[in-house]
């Protein structure tokens, strides 16, 4: 027997699963401890990057060394989204994230007490297996409390947390490097009192129905997908540093990456709770979206990840004052994230912002490839301004597609599949263009230097400005001006194909139900619904 769907909630009696409409106040209660959970992650990526210089200065790492320390994390972030979004449907939702945000207050703790290169990367890789967990839960939890035509109102919420992360994060881990009784150990520190504050506040404030169910976790896919993907983005990184692109160890590396992912789609097409399930790509907006994510993500995180090195290191500015140089396309951001959201949920329509959003990223992108070491911090503020504008309108609207045109039963799987696609793009642009930065590096400081690389203390590690001579310091700077231009330039295109990918997504009305409500609303038109008689 199936409870009927009554007018007052919305929602039906579906066993154990059934949850009334949740008023306004309870909604934001809610999402207290969800938006803490969210500044934690977004403290986490932030705080460090204008540290980054110096870290790597002082433990005496490369430029690969930097560019692993950001590809550590996203990489672990990316390989274990998809398992965390897969674990939400299956188990209580609060447990997971409260788990996610402990594993992220070990590895802050291991970062910050790192006294080398290897270590702080093992430590940057527990803090993305938290951080995947906090990214695919969020929205998942928001999705299962709010209607997708509602999301937007609350979308301000969201955005003034986001840039309240993104805006302090540089700003503090500037001032932590440039204060010496404090130092870049704090940057990893700093966010453990917050996680703690999040799991406290998740425990206080988040009420949802568990859901118990005979569950089988695809071990097998979740290690297939895992080592498949870590094998290509490994790849990525070392060819053309390492190795050459055309080498045995390419060979090795790539085979192995596409034969481990051909096993996992055998798998998961197979088994009975895959990780990722093929179904949901037969979905033109799912997988629409998805394919949009993820050319995001390479344009989006390959690009900016590196705009801080250029502040420190071409333009010759501190870390601090690095932080304040981001502001722009950070309030660019935001803006364009909470307009858009209030637009969206007054009017109900979405689909002019995505390729508003996707035109004017590629513009952001396009003007970005233009700078050098001496563009004028005016011009720069404008460019960023754009990209910022761009990614805001793009990144959540792609999550709001997507989750309104899915069941409620696969909210979970669907948004991770996003979460997880626009991370694979940025570990892989990350990486990628990180080798494409540290090869026109090279380059450039060759030609400076007469053909000797080497020459100023150089070499292939980040260069500390303040030990260089006048001569050698304007050749790095310059090397540096060209190096970044060229990775905008590189992620452009990237940006270009996201919007052709979103001119094909079919715009369909929102929703104005919630995840809980339409999925007690479907487990009860499923018990209505007599058993087909075998033939």
């Amino acid at each position: 027997m199936s409870a009927a769907v009554t007018p007052e909630t919305g929602t039906a009696g579906a066993p154990e699963g059934a949850a009334p409409a949740m008023t306004r106040r309870h909604i934001l209660q809610a999402m207290s401890g969800l938006m803490a959970g969210m500044f934690v992650a977004i403290l986490a990526s932030t705080v460090v990057s204008n540290a980054l210089p110096r870290i790597i200065a002082d433990l005496h790492g490369s430029q690969s060394s930097y560019t692993w320390v950001v590809t550590a994390e996203l990489l672990a972030m990316t390989a274990t989204v998809p398992i965390w979004g897969k674990l939400s449907d299956l188990y209580d939702k609060k447990l997971l994230i409260q788990l996610s945000l402990s594993m992220f207050i070990v590895g802050s703790l291991v970062a910050g007490f790192s006294h080398s290169v290897g270590l702080l990367i093992v430590s940057r890789v527990v803090q993305g297996i938290g951080a995947g967990g906090l990214t695919a839960l969020a929205q998942v939890v928001m999705a299962a409390i709010i209607p997708p035509r509602e999301l937007g109102r609350y979308s301000g919420i969201f955005g003034a947390v986001f840039a309240v992360g993104t805006v302090a994060g540089p700003l503090i881990g500037g001032v932590l490097v440039d204060t010496s009784w404090l130092g870049w150990r704090w940057c990893f520190f700093i966010g453990v009192p917050f996680a703690l504050l999040a799991i406290v506040l998740l425990q206080l404030t988040l009420k949802l129905p568990t859901v118990r169910r005979e569950v089988k976790i695809d071990y097998l896919g979740a290690l297939l997908i895992m080592s498949g993907v870590s094998a290509l983005l490994l790849w990525v990184t070392l060819a053309g540093n390492r190795f050459d692109w055309a080498s045995w160890q390419t060979a090795a590396l790539v085979t192995a990456g596409v034969v481990l992912l051909a096993v996992a789609v055998l798998v998961e097409s197979r088994v009975q709770e895959p990780i990722i399930p093929l179904d949901i790509f037969r979905n033109r907006t799912v997988t629409l979206t998805t394919v949009a994510s993820l050319l995001v993500g390479v344009a989006m995180f390959g690009g900016t990840v590196f705009l801080s090195q250029y502040f420190q290191i071409s333009l010759g500015k501190t870390p601090t004052v690095a932080g304040l140089m981001s502001l722009p396309m950070i309030l660019g951001l935001m803006i364009s994230t909470t307009v858009a959201g209030q637009i969206i949920s007054a009017r109900g329509k979405w689909k002019g912002f995505l390729i508003a959003g996707g035109i004017i990223m590629t513009a952001g992108m396009g003007l970005l490839s233009t700078i050098s070491a001496d563009s004028s911090f005016g011009l720069l503020s404008v460019y960023m301004v754009v990209l910022g504008v761009g990614v805001g309108m793009l990144m959540q609207n792609l999550v709001l597609a997507a989750q309104n045109d899915v069941p409620a039963s696969e909210l979970g799987a669907a948004t991770s599949v996003l979460s997880f696609f626009r991370s694979l793009g940025g570990a892989i642009g990350t990486s990628a263009l990180g080798a494409v930065l540290s090869h026109r590096v090279a380059s450039e400081m060759a030609k400076g230097f007469g053909g000797a690389a080497d020459n100023g203390g150089a070499g292939h590690g980040v260069p500390d400005l303040s030990t260089l001579p006048e001569p050698a310091r304007q050749v790095v700077e310059h090397a540096y001006g060209v190096a970044t231009a060229d990775v905008f330039l590189i992620g452009a295109p990237f940006a270009l194909l996201a919007l052709v990918a979103v001119l094909f997504i079919k715009e369909k009305p929102l929703k104005t139900q919630s995840g809980m409500e339409r999925l007690a609303q479907e487990n009860a038109a499923a018990a209505k619904t007599p058993a087909t008689p075998a033939h």
